[in-house]
C-alpha cells in the first residue's frame, strides 16, 4: 500500500516490540520449495513500457538463468477510480482494489495471466500475487452491495485507514466478509494455479480469520503464504514467512551512524527470539514501498549496498527478496501512481544476485531450517561471522560493518573444514587462527559440505 512519511515499516517496527514470547513453530509446515528459495517482487506497471502480462513473459527466460524461483506480483486486479490518488486522470494506487475477481485490464486479460502463470510453471517458477484483505477501493461493487462488509464510524459512515483517502476498512466481524474474501482467494488457486499470496497490510486483519483462511487453502494446494507484517503470532496463524522490517531499520542505523556494530547485532539477535523458530524472515535491501517512499537502495546505503544484499542472503532464517530493476541495478524512485518505466540499461548486478541464489539452491545451509551460530573473531565488536549449517552442508559469511577496513582472526575452536568462495574460485582449510582481510562495508561467503566437527 502507498505510504507518505508515515511508513507502514515505522508502523510494524512499534507493533513487534509488544510481542512478549512465541511458540516454537509455524502454525503449518512450509512448502518443501521453499525452504532454500528466493522471491523477486514483480512491479508489472513498470517493469517494460508496455506494462503488461506479455511483455514481462518475455524476461522469464533472463529471470529464471538468474536464479529467481518465486515470482512476486503486485496486485493484478483492477484498480478503483473513484477518490484515486493526485487526481482521477492518474493510474492510481494497486492496492485500492475495484474487483477481487477480475484483471487489471492495464496488464491484459486473465487469459494473458494464466498463460503467464502456465509458462512459468513450466520454467520451474512458483508464483504469488499481492492480495489485499485490510480495504477495498471506493467503488468496490462490495461498497454498494454489502456496505455492512466495511468499518464505519459513529455517523455511519465508512472509514479509511491511516490517511489512505482512496480505500475504506473492511469489518472482519462480518462473518459474510470473511467468507467471501476466502472465495475470493479460491478463486485465483482455482482458476489461474496460483501458488501463494502475499498479503498486504496483514496484521490488523483477526489472527483467527488467518488461521481459518490458510488452513482452507491449503486443502486446495500447498500454498506459500508471505505476510506484509512483522509480528510473531503472523506464523502462528499459518503464514509461512513475514517482513523483516526490524532489521532493515537497523541496517540503515548502523549505516547512518545511529546504531554501532555490536548494537546492530545485538539487536539481531534478541529480534530473533520474537519468532517461532522455524519462522522464514523475509529480508531486504528495497521494495515497492521502500523505493518509491523512502528512497533507493543506493540512497540508503551508499557504498554499503552489496553487503547488506549479503546479509539479506544469507543470514539466519532469510528467504530473500530482490525487487524489479535491483539486478541493473536501478538508480532511481519509481513513481508510485503514474506510469515511470524501469531503465533497463545494463544488468551489471545479474551475476552477483546468480551466484548467490545458485548456492542457495544448491546448499541446504541455506534453508530457513538451517542451524545457526556466531562465529567468534577478534574483530567481534566490527565484524559479523556466522556459520549456517544442515546435513553435513554449511555457509560462513563475513560482514564488515564499518566504513574502515578490518583483519579478522578466527578465534571460534570448532572451526574446520574446506571451503569455498562464493564470488572467486578459490578453496581454503578452516582452522582457528586463520586471517581474514576485508574492506570498508565488505563481505566474504563461503560454502562447503564438509562435515564440521
Amino acid at each position: 500500500m502507498q505510504f507518505k512519511k508515515l511508513t507502514l515499516s515505522l508502523l510494524s517496527i512499534a507493533l513487534t516490540l509488544t510481542v512478549i514470547a512465541q511458540s516454537e513453530k509455524s502454525l503449518f509446515p512450509h512448502p518443501k520449495w521453499s525452504l532454500q528459495s528466493n522471491i523477486y517482487e514483480v512491479n508489472l506497471r513498470q517493469y517494460t513500457n508496455e506494462g503488461t502480462f506479455k511483455a514481462f513473459e518475455k524476461s522469464l527466460p533472463r529471470l529464471k538463468k538468474m536464479g529467481v524461483e518465486i515470482l512476486w506480483f503486485m496486485p493484478i486486479t483492477p484498480i478503483s477510480v473513484k477518490g484515486r490518488k493526485m487526481n482521477e486522470s492518474e493510474l492510481g494506487s494497486y492496492y485500492a482494489v475495484q474487483d477481487y475477481k477480475a484483471i487489471n485490464p492495464e496488464f491484459g486479460d486473465m487469459s494473458d495471466f494464466v498463460s503467464l502463470v502456465k509458462n512459468a510453471h513450466e520454467m520451474g517458477f512458483k508464483v504469488i500475487t499481492d492480495w489485499v484483505p485490510n480495504h477495498t477501493g471506493l467503488d468496490n461493487g462490495w461498497v454498494e452491495r454489502h456496505p455492512d462488509f466495511y468499518t464505519k464510524d459513529e455517523k455511519g459512515n465508512l472509514i479509511s485507514p491511516f490517511d489512505w483517502t482512496d480505500v475504506y476498512k473492511l469489518n472482519y466481524d462480518n462473518k459474510e466478509l470473511r467468507d467471501s474474501m476466502i472465495d475470493a482467494m479460491k478463486f485465483w488457486i482455482t482458476n489461474a494455479d496460483i501458488d501463494g499470496f502475499r498479503c498486504d497490510v496483514a496484521e490488523p486483519v483477526p489472527a483467527d480469520f488467518w488461521k481459518t483462511c490458510i488452513g482452507e487453502l491449503k486443502k486446495m494446494k500447498d500454498v506459500f503464504m508471505l505476510a506484509e507484517g512483522n509480528t510473531g503470532w503472523l506464523h502462528e496463524a499459518g503464514f509461512d514467512a513475514t517482513y523483516n522490517w526490524n532489521a532493515m531499520g537497523y541496517t540503515r542505523d548502523l549505516y547512518e551512524g545511529k546504531m554501532s556494530a555490536s548494537a546492530f547485532i545485538d539487536s539481531l539477535n534478541a529480534n530473533y527470539k520474537r519468532y517461532p523458530k522455524d519462522a522464514m524472515r523475509m529480508n531486504f535491501t528495497t521494495n515497492h514501498d521502500e523505493n518509491s517512499w523512502n528512497g533507493t537502495e543506493f540512497e540508503k546505503y551508499g557504498d554499503a549496498y552489496k553487503m547488506f544484499s549479503v546479509f539479506s542472503m544469507t543470514y539466519n532464517q532469510t528467504i530473500p527478496l530482490v525487487y524489479s530493476g535491483q539486478e541493473i541495478p536501478n538508480k532511481k524512485r519509481l513513481k508510485f501512481f503514474v506510469k515511470d518505466p524501469i531503465e533497463w540499461n545494463g544488468l551489471e548486478m545479474e551475476d552477483f544476485y546468480k551466484k548467490l541464489f545458485y548456492n542457495r539452491k544448491m546448499n541446504p545451509a541455506y534453508g530457513s531450517d538451517a542451524s545457526y551460530r556466531r562465529i567468534k573473531t577478534s574483530a567481534d565488536e566490527n565484524v559479523l561471522c556466522y556459520m549456517r549449517e544442515k546435513d553435513n552442508y554449511k555457509v560462513l559469511t563475513f560482514l564488515n560493518l564499518t566504513s574502515k577496513p578490518q583483519t579478522v582472526t578466527i578465534l571460534d575452536k570448532n572451526f574446520s573444514g574446506v571451503i569455498g568462495n562464493v564470488f572467486e574460485n578459490k578453496w581454503i582449510t578452516l582452522k582457528p587462527g586463520l586471517k581474514f582481510e576485508l574492506k570498508p562495508w565488505g563481505f566474504l561467503v563461503f560454502c562447503g559440505s564438509d562435515h564440521v566437527d
